[in-house]
């Protein structure tokens, strides 16, 4: 099975980069934009000089619990820089999302709880809340890791969009917000 489709399965809709986009990045921006692929994962990432974006992690269902996005995740870790990417806030009826975010708590990610992300799908029209976890391997402070999303949002998310799409998405101000006086409360803290 091709990548994109792995990707495009186990990803949900909204979440999902057109086939084109993530190509023409791979293409276009290949010096940022990457892809790690095995005959059972497939990470997307992009890396600039002071941190790391993970787009997308996949592993198949027959190697979970075996140990490689930990060693997917440890390749990345060797760069010295911070690692940041986006989750889904728990849903309940979704035991995945709970699993994936027990997975970045035992692999030392903090939840960047002072930025707010919202934006709407251009696939679906509806507003996508996600959640921002980081590691920071030298304590670096939510502040970075607020400039460096809004890096990756322009050069990454919103790359080209208008000719993917049809239309653009929203500018990065209106869709990433920093509050850290009002912090939301920490995702990871309830998971055991």
């Amino acid at each position: 099975m091709h990548w994109y489709e792995k990707l495009n399965q186990y990803f949900p809709i909204e979440e999902m980069k057109s086939r084109e986009h993530m190509e023409t990045l791979l293409k276009e921006r290949s010096d940022i934009y990457n892809k790690d692929e095995g005959p059972n994962h497939v990470l997307m990432y992009a890396e600039f000089d002071n941190f790391l974006f993970i787009d997308y992690l996949f592993v198949s269902k027959n190697a979970r619990g075996q140990g490689l996005g930990h060693k997917l995740l440890e390749k990345m870790k060797q760069k010295g820089k911070p690692i940041i990417l986006e989750v889904e806030p728990v849903n309940y009826e979704d035991s995945d999302t709970e699993k994936r975010l027990r997975f970045y708590k035992r692999e030392g990610f903090e939840h960047a709880k002072s930025i707010g992300y919202e934006r709407r799908s251009l696939v679906t029209n509806e507003i996508n809340k996600m959640e921002i976890l980081y590691w920071a391997p030298h304590h670096e402070s939510e502040e970075l890791i607020f400039e460096a999303m809004k890096k990756t949002y322009n050069l990454i998310h919103t790359y080209k969009d208008q000719h993917f799409y049809g239309e653009s998405y929203e500018p990065a101000d209106e869709v990433l917000t920093f509050n850290d006086e009002h912090e939301s409360s920490n995702i990871l803290d309830n998971l055991e």
